[in-house]
């Protein structure tokens, strides 16, 4: 990993630890710059802003998410779109409740440009689970289908937030029925006893 990539990890990873002791509210970038010993200009040439570090933690989990994608077509819609998403989740376990308070501070008043930023991830991440899961449909089931990925990936990533179960398996089992349920608009109607069985297994 080149330098300037390992850098920004280092960054990313003390972020982290300080918002595991505290909160990510209480996160600032000068304390993060102190705790890896590098000078605030040589933080702000990776992350200009703190928000930033949040663009890069999410970034993280579509590159564990899209590193353990499968051929599509060894498996069906619905098990890819399940596995993308519980991928994805699983690569933000470890800070499961910083994931939450991030998304707070996203969602503050008066945090529009940051809100304009979060919606741009969310279609991002959506076309990586499709891409992920091999989903190409074109034309207005390509609308639908977005549509529908989008909901499911939203509810479940809230549900997963508060989820307390052993390796998310009530998350896995919610995403099961979000799936079902939104068949006739992609497919996914027909998770196999494999997949669901497979299910709560992250990257």
């Amino acid at each position: 990993m080149p330098d300037h990539d390992a850098l920004a990890s280092r960054i990313l990873d003390a972020a982290l630890a300080l918002g595991e002791r505290t909160s990510w509210e209480a996160v600032t970038l000068a304390e993060t710059a102190h705790a890896l010993d590098v000078g605030l200009d040589d933080l702000r040439r990776h992350f200009p802003q703190k928000d930033d570090l949040v663009e890069a933690w999410f970034d993280r989990a579509d590159a564990a998410m899209l590193s353990a994608a499968e051929p599509a077509s060894d498996r069906p819609p619905a098990e890819g779109v399940h596995s993308a998403i519980m991928c994805w989740l699983g690569a933000l376990a470890a800070h499961r409740r910083v994931t939450g308070e991030m998304l707070l501070y996203k969602l503050e008043p008066g945090h529009f440009h940051l809100q304009a930023l979060g919606m741009m991830r969310i279609s991002r991440t959506v076309q990586w689970i499709r891409e992920a899961a091999g989903l190409d449909a074109t034309g207005l089931r390509r609308i639908a289908e977005e549509l529908a990925l989008t909901g499911i990936y939203l509810a479940t990533f809230g549900y997963w937030l508060t989820d307390a179960s052993a390796d998310a398996e009530a998350t896995a089992r919610f995403l099961n029925g979000q799936l079902e349920a939104a068949g006739p608009f992609m497919g996914t109607d027909n998770l196999t006893e494999s997949g669901q069985q497979n299910s709560t297994t992250s990257c």
